[in-house]
């Protein structure tokens, strides 16, 4: 399917307006240059009670002027308004369903069997892809096309879409990608090719918050990854976020992922510097308490950290 334009999809919501709502990316041609036609890029989003966000998502890869998309959405069985935003766009999607599932790695899973496409990705719905990213992961994979992934840059924003931060690859070896907690890089900017996700996928369904990491590693055992020098998408910062929410709990998958990849050492090695940095944590705090006005603020902290360990 070639994306539509601007002016065929219904209007934004009022007061909607900028990317995606009141603009689109600039459209390519149907053919690369030597006359063959783009490759079909394959794109899955997996969603459960996110209107606030989906509308946004969807628009962000239908205004991507791409001349080869393929676009599918595995809804959990929403109660909110998702449905009712998905069927307004029903005509330009590939696939859609909405029922009860195993969680978001069994979804992108199913997702992909109904792909066709040479290149894939998964979008969440809290997210969004930038103007022009596929055409640039289309060139991408055209410059290096026995790589198994490219990964461009990501913006972090927050929920009045004010940019945060902006998050680049940085070393994408294997022994470099184990480290993932100092060395990570945004799932929705690292597009993987169809051969990739045959050979290393699917997603373990038994992960939660970290299957991305997982099938980095396995991918970088096979392929190479190569950088893309581009934004290609923006990650939303809320308070719902599910790795935002428990960041306890990826963690723990992440030393899981290392350990059962060969990368036992690095596990341990970020484990005991989790333990190191929480006993001078509470050194620092036992050093404040003797001073009056600090002491006040003990407790605070205390309550903090024990929090951040629970959830």
């Amino acid at each position: 399917m070639r994306c539509p334009t601007l002016s065929e999809l219904p209007a934004p919501p009022r007061g909607k307006k900028g990317w995606p709502w009141t603009e689109e990316s600039h459209p390519i041609p149907d053919n690369i240059p030597d006359g063959k036609a783009w490759s079909k890029i394959s794109i899955v989003t997996p969603s459960y009670n996110q209107a606030h966000f989906i509308e946004k998502a969807i628009r962000s890869i239908l205004l991507q002027g791409y001349p080869n998309l393929e676009y599918i959405i595995m809804d959990g069985g929403s109660s909110d308004r998702s449905v009712e935003i998905i069927e307004k766009y029903e005509k330009w999607i590939t696939y859609w369903i909405s029922e009860t599932d195993k969680g978001q790695s069994y979804a992108i899973n199913n997702g992909f069997k109904k792909a066709s496409g040479k290149l894939f990705n998964w979008l969440n719905s809290d997210d969004y892809l930038m103007p022009n990213a596929l055409s640039k992961v289309a060139e991408a994979y055209q410059a290096s096309p026995t790589a198994g992934a490219w990964c461009g840059g990501a913006r972090w924003v927050d929920t009045k879409n004010k940019v945060l931060a902006t998050w680049w690859p940085n070393k994408l070896k294997s022994e470099q990608i184990a480290r993932w907690l100092e060395n990570h890089f945004a799932q929705s900017a690292c597009f993987f090719s169809e051969e990739a996700w045959h050979k290393c996928g699917p997603l373990e369904e038994n992960l939660y918050y970290a299957m991305d990491f997982d099938l980095w590693l396995k991918i970088s055992k096979v392929f190479s990854i190569e950088k893309i020098s581009e934004v290609l998408s923006s990650d939303h910062i809320h308070s719902d976020a599910k790795t935002q929410r428990s960041m306890a709990q990826m963690c723990a998958e992440v030393f899981l992922i290392q350990i059962r990849n060969g990368y036992e050492h690095l596990a341990i090695e970020q484990i005991s510097q989790l333990i190191y940095e929480h006993v001078a944590l509470m050194k620092r705090l036992g050093q404040i308490s003797r001073f009056p006005l600090l002491r006040l603020f003990t407790p605070i902290v205390r309550i903090v950290w024990k929090k951040f360990l629970q959830t």
